[in-house]
């Protein structure tokens, strides 16, 4: 693995806090939500960013060679390196644990965390007995994917860093405003889970949104009005 791959990333300068995007496993800043971010700050002067995680999109590397905690780091390069003042998190389904990561290593930075079908510890409830066996002894694991026609793969060093990073095993304590966007119809991520998190959540000032016919995606043009919507109402929640 290369420790030295080059990270990819989009800046758009505006007023802050800045809003910095974070994907979803197997993903990249050119998604429909990520792109309609950057979109949304463009038209209202808002400083945000998108980037890629190591072996991603347009990032340096190989897919396979990386972690959770590999990419949690990447996201604490970005916030550390490019970001300035305040940053509010916006993190899609793995990238939503990310964030919470993210938020705990560097609580002095992060001002307000969005959660997009967020799913924290997902190495841990989101495999079969099965699955986790098949890790174990081959290393890896195939599964088809409903979003391309490549199969979606998960290392034994991914699934380990993902059970060594896990958070929803008692309070997270996160003193921060959250909202939480989840359907209803994820069949990724099961609604239930989102309530769970924010009851874990320490702070006072966590919302989850539910959307009944929502899928994991959220990708519709209601989904996105949403997810913005949730952007500006954190962003307008933090203290003076």
């Amino acid at each position: 693995m290369s420790q030295d791959a080059r990270i990819a990333f989009r800046v758009t300068e505006g007023a802050g806090p800045t809003i910095v995007f974070l994907p979803g496993y197997a993903s990249d800043m050119s998604g429909t939500k990520a792109l309609a971010l950057e979109a949304w700050a463009k038209e209202n002067g808002r400083a945000c960013i998108r980037f890629d995680y190591r072996g991603c999109g347009e990032s340096e590397g190989a897919f396979e060679d990386y972690t959770l905690a590999d990419w949690r780091d990447d996201a604490l390069l970005v916030i550390d390196q490019v970001a300035k003042g305040p940053v509010v998190l916006v993190g899609s389904s793995m990238g939503g644990w990310i964030a919470l990561l993210v938020a705990r290593e560097r609580p002095d930075r992060i001002a307000a965390l969005v959660g997009i079908a967020p799913a924290p510890d997902f190495t841990d409830w989101g495999f079969s007995q099965a699955d986790k066996m098949k890790l174990l002894t081959d290393g890896r694991l195939e599964k088809p994917s409903p979003y391309s026609d490549q199969p979606t793969v998960t290392t034994r060093a991914f699934w380990s860093s993902g059970e060594a990073n896990r958070l929803m095993h008692g309070t997270i304590p996160l003193k921060l405003p959250v909202r939480i966007v989840q359907g209803m119809r994820d069949s990724d991520v099961p609604w239930e889970r989102a309530a769970r998190l924010a009851q874990l959540i320490k702070g006072a000032d966590v919302q989850c949104w539910l959307v009944k016919d929502g899928d994991h995606r959220l990708s519709r043009d209601a989904d996105i009005a949403l997810i913005l919507r949730a952007v500006e109402d954190a962003g307008a929640a933090i203290p003076a």
